[in-house]
C-alpha cells in the first residue's frame, strides 16, 4: 500500500508542476520597502529580497553613451581693451558660450528609491522575479 500511495502523491505533484509550466507568465505587483538591502513587498503577501530579485536597467543607476550637439547657456564676461593711445584700459561685456558635441558618457539615475511601485515578472518554476519597472508616472 506504501507504494500507492507514493505513486499517487507523486503523479499529483506532476500535474501540478504540469499546470504550473502551463502558465506562460507570472505577473506581480510590488513596493519597495526597503532601498538598502533591496527588498520588495510583493501584494502584501512576501518579501522579496536581493537574493530573489534580477533587476533590469529600468530599475537601475547606469552609464549610457550618447551623441551631444550643444552650446552651454550664455554668459556676460567683462573683456578689458587697451585704448590705443595708452589712455584708460576700457571694460566691456561680451557674451561667452562654448561649445559640447561628439559622444559623452552620462549617468542614468534610475534605481529603485523606497516607496517605488513595480511590476515583476517570476521565472516559471523559479524562486527569481525579475523587476521590470515602476508603475505609473513617478
Amino acid at each position: 500500500m506504501a507504494d500507492a500511495t507514493g505513486l499517487v502523491e507523486k503523479m499529483k505533484r506532476a500535474a501540478l508542476e504540469a499546470q504550473e509550466a502551463s502558465k506562460p507568465v507570472n505577473v506581480y505587483f510590488g513596493e519597495v520597502v526597503s532601498v538598502k538591502p533591496l527588498k520588495i513587498n510583493v501584494e502584501q503577501k512576501m518579501v522579496l529580497g536581493e537574493g530573489q530579485l534580477i533587476l533590469t536597467r529600468n530599475v537601475t543607476d547606469y552609464m549610457t553613451t550618447v551623441t551631444v550637439q550643444w552650446e552651454t547657456e550664455s554668459h556676460k564676461v567683462r573683456h578689458r581693451h587697451a585704448e590705443s593711445d595708452g589712455g584708460d584700459t576700457e571694460y566691456v561685456e561680451v557674451p561667452h558660450c562654448h561649445e559640447i558635441t561628439g559622444q559623452k558618457n552620462f549617468l542614468m539615475h534610475n534605481a529603485l528609491e523606497l516607496g517605488d511601485e513595480v511590476i515583476l515578472i517570476r521565472q516559471q518554476e523559479g524562486q527569481k522575479f525579475i523587476v521590470v519597472d515602476r508603475i505609473g508616472g513617478g
